[in-house]
């Protein structure tokens, strides 16, 4: 896979909200198949796309990818045919059984899908959140009827209100609604219908109550205003727009990186994965079933390997191995 394929195929995958990992060989010793330089992709769904080599070394990098993207960290990966008792501190090591022998390390980062915040309104908070966010490294999205592109310069759009459909998608963004008396209504609704992962709204309890109830009557489920941020932010005391606005995003990031939500990651993998994976007996590394080469009846059930090494191996004590 050419290098310009590789990285069309990861932006594909986070414009699609998808977050996947990079797997690059950075270091061999022949005979292993991986060439430093070689690259591939590792989905979320434990597709590889590209090339850093196959038998141990592919079972081993896809456990580690999918781990790297849940934890959103990097980790370099060795894999040789003899056991290390004084590992380099940071390197993950994993014993080489393939037969073709060599060693090969792999250094693995997670791509994460890009932050976007969509804010509704050309309050002074807006404009001040759109600039703290840009400042952060988000993606700034501006949605007003009023809205002109010279006030919001670090915006990546700026949308008017009335092209903005109520079946438009946000699911991923974090949507902030800062009206503040301008279209709030009509905000609410379609940043609701968005599907945002995250919503708030700038307001008074008192006011977001009474818009709340007029959005109820209209057939808007309880358990969804409930989950939206008002008063939006973290409450330290803030008073100037800017440091509501500094609030609101301290909110965000905390939300982007909650325990919980890490935890609703690690398990949404797909089932179809989770069937498909079996953990290699020998040495322990998850093999696809769909994909092995070296399968094994063993009493009546099949035993899958990621290379001829591990089958071997199993051959000679098959009891010692299902055992364990």
């Amino acid at each position: 896979m050419f290098i310009e394929e590789l990285f069309d195929n990861l932006s594909e995958h986070l414009s699609n909200g998808e977050p996947a990992a990079l797997a690059t060989v950075v270091r061999r010793e022949v005979p292993s198949s991986g060439k430093p330089g070689d690259k591939a992709i590792i989905t979320k769904s434990g597709e590889v796309k590209g090339w850093i080599g196959g038998g141990c070394t592919q079972g081993i990098v896809i456990k580690e990818a999918l781990e790297a993207i849940e934890q959103q960290s990097s980790r370099l990966v060795r894999i040789q045919p003899k056991d290390t008792e004084n590992a380099p501190s940071g390197v993950k090591n994993y014993r080489m059984t393939c037969m073709s022998g060599g060693t090969v390390e792999v250094y693995i980062e997670p791509i994460m899908q890009i932050t976007r915040i969509t804010i509704f309104g050309r309050s002074p908070i807006a404009q001040a959140l759109c600039q703290l966010g840009a400042a952060a490294g988000y993606k700034m999205n501006m949605v007003s009827e009023l809205a002109e592109a010279q006030f919001f310069p670090s915006a990546q759009t700026v949308n008017k209100l009335s092209e903005l459909t109520e079946g438009t998608d946000l699911s991923g963004h974090f949507v902030v609604v800062c009206t503040q008396g301008e279209d709030d209504e009509v905000s609410m609704r379609k940043a609701i219908a968005g599907n945002p992962r995250y919503m708030a709204f700038v307001a008074s309890r008192k006011k977001a109550n009474s818009i709340f109830l007029g959005l109820k009557r209209e057939g808007v489920p309880h358990s969804t205003l409930a989950s939206i941020k008002t008063p939006a932010g973290l409450d330290i005391n803030a008073k100037t727009p800017h440091e509501v606005a500094i609030s609101i995003l301290a909110q965000i990031i905390k939300a982007k990186h909650s325990a919980t939500e890490q935890a609703e990651v690690k398990s949404t993998m797909p089932e179809s994965l989770e069937n498909d994976l079996y953990i290699n007996p020998v040495c322990k590394v998850p093999v696809q079933k769909s994909t092995a080469k070296h399968v094994l009846d063993y009493k009546g059930d099949k035993v899958y390997f990621c290379c001829d090494g591990c089958k071997v191996s199993f051959e000679k004590e098959p009891a010692a191995y299902m055992e364990n």
